[in-house]
């Protein structure tokens, strides 16, 4: 787990959005392309929204 939370961490990827997202995904997902679903692969679906510039600063 340690290591699953550093890789999404090193993404910029939140780790329970990437759990939910390959559980969801990983049933139907063909096994010989099983590495589509590594961290680094779905990192543009699942990357936090920029928060928006505070206009008082």
């Amino acid at each position: 787990m340690y290591s699953l939370i550093g890789t999404c961490t090193l993404n910029d990827i939140d780790p329970r959005a990437y759990l939910d997202y390959v559980l969801i995904h990983v049933a139907e997902h063909k096994i010989n392309r099983i590495d589509e679903l590594l961290p680094w692969r779905v990192a543009d679906k699942l990357h936090k929204p920029a928060s928006p510039p505070n206009p008082g600063t």
